[in-house]
């Protein structure tokens, strides 16, 4: 078992989202001369506001409204957290809790679970995806908010839980037991053997537990005959930072440089090195990056590109490198606060700028990568081996490869098609063969098996299920991004039928930046060759 030195006081949390990930820091913010006068002014507002306004106003929404507007001038990333969402945030950074094993959300009244844990109580019975909770213990849930249904379904663990659930092809509410258990949320939601000697590890988020989660992924690949890695942190919002700091250290040799952080406040600028050697020293490593990477995997693929661990391909990451300070005040809410930022082993800063409204900062995933971007001299680092990298936007790929969606780059269509969810929807008319949790006739739902394949018939349903959904098809866009609405087809399938690890099988199998990407492992071994050759440079000097 690794040993790491005491973090500082503030640990920092690297999340693009509101669930910021971390420990807990100071429980209250210094203060000076100044703030007893700006105090009586914001009071004196809040009670002509409580007194006056033409409508009676609760006094913690104005309060809330006022951290999150002081934070809003701040940067994009402070956030304020109600005590019900920091207590989201914290059962998010455990990584488990008891219940049944869905996130739900509300549409038109109806809560509807909108994913569904592998292995959770909820997966084991049959749950899907895009199934409505109707009913619990009896009791219709029309109109319920998703926290007073999270109230009912979760509890302590053994206990039973009741519900009655609709979905599309079935007539009737189909009546449903379960037993509340521990649920793991996954960070690794998929690892595999691609072929003999080629190792695939999908990381999409960090949680307490994810350097646990990827180290057992590796061994069981090693055990398998793996000689080679393909790392995918395409799409992973980040997380703890000791997380990220464990992560690397299993590619990286005792006493190499991680990450630095640097603020202003006390305890903020820190140095982290790998504690021990690395278990996975000498493996080629390619490793998969897009825009929606960020922070916590920012500083993993950073320090692997920094010191020519891993060979990189796909799109410049998002550039999310604010040190955040997570503060719990006063009646359970918190407060994630920027307080330093990070820099990878060679110096990088990995924190793109923003402007003032921060609309170009937030819109940066929406837009097409520069090939070729234009670099600031002072932005040159250069890694172990002496290969040029650059600072102040991201970590840029060795090997660029546009691929914003899953690896594709479709055609406005194609995106419209994702963002209405509607593959999502579509694989709720599938089951597999042979999987009778759901008992009960159904109407027009198709069963599918393993491997099947996405024919023309597969392809005509569901152009009429866009036509049924009042979704305008483009007819030479449609062809255009037919490789990819396959793709996507048989992955929404595959994951609500099958699970994750057969998804990602077949889609890494088509998408255009993982087969790139396995054509890169030359590039990969020649990069460990050059670290070996730097380092006898240096040992003879």
């Amino acid at each position: 078992m690794r040993r790491y030195r005491p973090l500082p006081a503030v640990v920092f949390a690297v999340v693009l989202s509101a669930l910021v990930g971390g420990f807990f820091g100071k429980s209250a913010l210094a203060t000076d001369d100044r703030v007893p006068a700006h105090y009586k002014t914001f009071t004196a507002a809040l009670s002509a506001i409580e007194s006056s306004y033409v409508e009676e106003v609760k006094s913690d929404s104005l309060i809330y409204g006022a951290v999150r507007g002081m934070l809003a001038t701040l940067d994009p990333h402070s956030s304020f957290f109600t005590p019900k969402e920091y207590a989201q945030m914290r059962e998010r950074q455990e990584g488990h809790y008891y219940g049944i094993g869905i996130t739900i959300v509300t549409i038109d009244g109806d809560i509807t679970a909108l994913s569904v844990f592998e292995g959770s109580p909820a997966y084991k019975v049959g749950l899907r995806r895009g199934d409505i909770i109707a009913e619990i213990f009896g009791e219709s849930a029309k109109g319920w908010t998703t926290e007073q249904a999270m109230l009912k379904l979760r509890g302590p663990r053994g206990t039973p839980v009741r519900i009655g659930i609709r979905r599309r092809g079935y007539q009737a509410v189909i009546p449903i037991e379960l037993t509340r258990d521990q649920v793991t949320i996954p960070t690794v939601p998929a690892y595999f053997m691609i072929d003999a000697t080629t190792g695939y590890v999908r990381m999409q988020d960090f949680g307490e537990n994810t350097d646990r989660d990827v180290n057992r992924a590796l061994h069981d690949l090693a055990g398998q005959g793996m000689t080679r890695l393909l790392f995918d942190l395409r799409g992973n919002p980040g997380g703890p930072l000791d997380q990220a700091i464990k992560v690397a250290n299993e590619f990286l040799p005792k006493g190499a440089a991680i990450v630095e952080t640097k603020g202003r406040i006390s305890n903020s600028d820190a140095k982290y090195v790998a504690e021990e050697d690395g278990e996975f020293l000498d493996i080629p490593m390619v490793l998969l990056a897009n825009r929606d990477s960020a922070s916590a995997s920012e500083i993993v693929t950073g320090a692997l590109q920094d010191h020519d661990r891993a060979y990189v391909v796909g799109e410049t990451t998002f550039g999310k490198a604010l040190v955040q300070s997570v503060y719990r005040i006063a009646n359970q809410a918190g407060l994630a606060l920027t307080t330093a930022h990070y820099y990878t082993p060679s110096g990088r800063l990995i924190q793109r700028p923003w402007d003032e409204t921060f609309d170009e900062y937030l819109s940066y995933r929406l837009k097409d990568q520069d090939q070729d971007p234009v670099h600031q001299p002072q932005d040159l680092k250069h890694t172990d081996a002496g290969r040029p990298v650059y600072g102040g936007g991201g970590i840029e790929p060795d090997r660029r490869v546009a691929g914003p969606l899953e690896g594709f780059k479709p055609s406005r269509f194609g995106r419209l098609l994702a963002s209405r969810q509607a593959f999502e929807s579509f694989a709720q008319n599938y089951s597999a063969v042979g999987d009778n949790r759901i008992a009960g006739a159904s109407v027009g739902r198709k069963r599918v098996a393993e491997n099947f394949v996405v024919d023309d018939a597969m392809v005509a349903d569901f152009r009429a299920q866009l036509a049924a959904d009042k979704i305008a098809v483009d007819d030479a866009a449609f062809q255009a991004d037919l490789p990819f609405i396959k793709a996507m087809i048989r992955f929404r399938i595959d994951e609500a039928v099958f699970g994750m690890a057969d998804a990602r099988r077949h889609l890494i199998a088509v998408d255009p930046q993982t087969q790139v990407a396995l054509t890169t492992f030359g590039q990969a071994r020649a990069l460990l060759d050059m670290k070996r050759d730097a380092v006898a440079r240096r040992a003879a000097n």
